[in-house]
């Protein structure tokens, strides 16, 4: 009968619900008691620090039991609903209200379990120095307390307990990340007692630390990246940066561009990192550094720290971004008002100079975007940097300067015939004012006085050689320019004189740096551009003086002149040539050094070594010759060849003197190689395109040659007897002593003779 009754009731669904009812209120009791003893296990582990291990698993377990429980239970419900929607509304709404409720309790106790394990697998991340999932864990501990926090229900006397083990354990991180910051970026400070000053800054020392790990350690860069992105995540990254800035600024940067003297030293310490120090350099003849030592010397400081610490995204920025957002804007300041100001020109001439400056700058900031510590195109340094010369040319300047510059950027080979005779086209000019003419005449009488002494008529004429014919046509567009300014207002007077210098000043600075890789390259362009400079030099000497009286003042009151300027063109073509002699120098060791050091040349290979050796180094220095044939000066000429030349016989010399053992086909052989290069070294003396009048030169190859005597001695010595050197040494009167020294002498004889008693005898003579 009970189970008929039971059957009709089901098929209502009057039982289900009175069911439901039972299992809701049960459950809502079991919740209650879970969630009482959730609390109190976790008040215990995180306020009252018991052990209860065993017994917080269980819980959890339970918890996930209780929740699998309800989310039946939900689904159950939210069916039955759905079938009895119109018959049942009340009454269901009720059962979902409290099971809302108990929803809310899983909920918290999910957001606390999730609370503990984020913890548990923290110290475990911690204790493995992975800093990183430490952090974020710890991240995903707080957000599981906001979470509670935010229940408007949450009554848990224990959320201020999780508060603080959070906060407890954020400190824990943060100091292990300072501590591992601490051994990886090390600061030697000097002592703030002392006063500032160059000697204070040498202490300064910044060490990058590489440290070698143990086994199962992270190692840098993985081990510096960890760091800072667990402190980036903690939010405490940008502090740590800031303050390591300002030490960096204070004791680093700001030094090197206000001290002239201070330099940074890279020092890579095997196994253990890179250090940077202050040292201090020579003092220069200026009181600041220059732009181009500063952004050198700064370069240094932040390419090292690039490549050894920020280097590394921390997001989606890097962070050498962080840093130069720090330390820029101050930098920049500190530049523009210990360095750029004073390298700015203090007269015209130097404006196109500051050009180098200008660039030198752009490279800087572009180098400094490359890396990332700047971001954006303008700023204040390189605005500083532009605008000295930004009011200074007219349109009509500007294309003086443009078809200069095209000129310049031409090529050089084409040439023209200078000769001492040759004369600079000037201009006929209207007649001056009679000042000018009083001073004209006594620079006459100057001149007649000069002439009683007797001159050579070539004392101040150009030496034949070869110029470039862009130059002259350069020449000849600075002389219209001129003839222009003459008659012209005062200040268009002033900028077309001074644009005129400008030109010079760009041929100095865009020439050397346009053509520098042709210029190493090619002995024949680099001889062309050394005549270039020492033609513009020549006229520049009387430029100013032809055209001073006819213009205005100040002009013409003496500012008119371009002497300044030569001492600079000539160096520049000294330094060109000089260039390129010192690239054939190296060619002519080099092939030397294929010489196997002229020993054991009894051996074939050796000799053919050795032979093959001399054999280019003759080959080079005729090819030389060749190319330079009518191109230099003459005197020019002879003082190349012959630097070159002892270059290869002072080589040839060092190595024969250090053979300790000399056999006699040894010495026969040397005495082959050396003789070859007396006969051949003088033929490579051909300055001048007609063959017979280049003998004269030949012949005076010792004017020219240092150690051509030092050399012939060493040859006559290879093949003399005992006897013949002792008479050349003639109790140190001799020829050989006049090259060599008695230990040389002693050595040669010991390296060419056998130990006998004639050998002993001799070496008594050699004082």
């Amino acid at each position: 009968m009970a189970s008929f009754v039971t059957e009709v009731l089901a098929s209502s669904g009057k039982l289900e619900k009175e069911d439901l009812s039972g299992k809701i209120s049960k459950m809502s009791r079991k919740v209650e008691d879970t969630k009482e003893e959730v609390c109190d296990m976790l008040n215990k582990r995180y306020g009252e620090f018991l052990p209860s291990l065993e017994g917080s698993e269980e819980l959890m377990v339970q918890v996930d039991e209780v929740s699998k429980e309800m989310d039946a239970l939900k689904n159950c419900i939210e069916n039955e609903v759905q079938q009895n929607v119109h018959s049942a509304v009340t009454e269901y709404a009720k059962l979902k209200q409290q099971l809302e409720k108990n929803t809310i309790i899983i909920a918290m106790l999910g957001h606390l379990k999730e609370f503990h394990n984020a913890m548990e697998d923290f110290s475990r991340a911690l204790l493995e120095k992975k800093y990183v999932d430490a952090a974020k864990l710890l991240e995903k501990a707080r957000v599981s307390v906001n979470s509670l926090k935010n229940w408007k229900t949450s009554q848990l006397p224990l959320l201020s307990t999780l508060s603080s083990e959070l906060t407890v354990q954020r400190e824990n991180l943060i100091y292990h990340l300072g501590d591992e910051w601490k051994r990886l970026v090390i600061w030697r400070l000097p002592s703030p007692k002392e006063p500032a000053g160059v000697k204070s800054f040498l202490k300064v020392e910044l060490n990058l630390c590489h440290p070698c790990s143990k086994d199962g350690e992270p190692k840098l860069p993985a081990l510096l990246c960890c760091v800072l992105q667990a402190l980036a995540v903690q939010g405490d990254l940008q502090h740590k940066i800031k303050l390591f800035s300002q030490v960096l600024l204070k004791n680093m940067l700001k030094p090197l561009v206000v001290h002239q003297s201070l330099s940074v030293k890279v020092t890579e310490q095997q196994g253990e990192g890179t250090v940077l120090a202050l040292e201090c350099l020579e003092a220069g003849h200026e009181d600041r550094p220059t732009p181009s030592q500063v952004y050198s010397k700064l370069l240094l400081v932040l390419k090292t720290l690039h490549s050894h610490l920020l280097d590394v995204a921390i997001g989606d920025q890097k962070l050498s971004t962080i840093l130069g957002e720090l330390i820029w804007e101050e930098l920049s300041q500190c530049i523009i008002h210990e360095c750029l100001l004073y390298s700015i020109p203090t007269n015209s001439s130097q404006l196109e100079t500051y050009k180098t400056v200008i660039m030198e700058t752009e490279e800087f900031e572009q180098s400094l975007k490359e890396m990332g510590y700047l971001q954006g195109n303008s700023t204040d340094l390189l605005k500083y940097a532009r605008d000295v010369n930004c009011h200074f040319a007219s349109k009509k300047c500007k294309d003086v300067i443009v078809a200069a510059r095209k000129l310049m950027t031409s090529k050089m080979h084409n040439t023209v015939k200078i000769t001492p005779d040759s004369k600079l086209p000037l201009p006929k000019l209207p007649a001056p004012s009679a000042g000018v003419k009083l001073k004209q005449e006594t620079t006459k009488e100057e001149i007649m006085m000069a002439n009683t002494k007797q001159l050579s008529a070539w004392s101040m004429c150009l030496p034949a050689c070869r110029i470039s014919e862009s130059v002259q046509q350069l020449m000849e567009l600075a002389l219209n320019t001129l003839c222009e300014a003459v008659g012209s207002s005062t200040q268009c007077a002033l900028q077309l004189f001074f644009t005129v210098r400008n030109v010079f000043q760009l041929f100095y600075d865009v020439v050397p740096t346009y053509h520098k890789e042709n210029l190493l390259k090619f002995p024949h362009l680099a001889a062309i551009q050394h005549n270039n400079c020492m033609y513009l030099a020549h006229h520049l000497l009387t430029l100013g003086h032809h055209f001073r009286g006819h213009l205005p003042q100040p002009l013409s009151g003496g500012v008119a002149t371009f002497v300044d300027m030569v001492p600079g063109f000539r160096k520049l073509g000294a330094q060109c040539f000089l260039a390129q002699l010192n690239v054939q120098r190296a060619e002519l060791l080099e092939r030397l050094s294929t010489a196997h050091n002229f020993c054991n040349l009894d051996d074939e290979d050796n000799y053919i070594a050795a032979s093959k050796a001399v054999r280019q180094v003759i080959h080079q220095l005729k090819q030389l010759g060749t190319v330079w044939q009518d191109v230099l000066p003459v005197s020019i000429y002879c003082k190349a060849m012959g630097n070159l030349l002892n270059t290869a016989i002072t080589e040839v010399i060092s190595k024969i003197m250090m053979l300790e053992d000399i056999s006699s086909e040894d010495g026969e052989h040397l005495h082959i190689l050396c003789q070859t290069i007396i006969e051949e070294g003088p033929l490579v003396f051909i300055p001048l395109a007609e063959e017979n009048k280049n003998k004269k030169y030949q012949e005076e190859v010792p004017l020219y040659v240092k150690k051509w005597g030092t050399f012939k001695e060493l040859v006559i010595v290879l093949r003399a007897n005992l006897q013949e050197i002792v008479d050349r040494w003639a109790d140190g009167k001799g020829p050989l002593a006049l090259e060599f020294s008695s230990s040389e002498v002693k050595n040669l004889i010991r390296a060419l003779f056998q130990n006998t008693e004639r050998r002993a005898v001799a070496l008594t003579k050699i004082k």
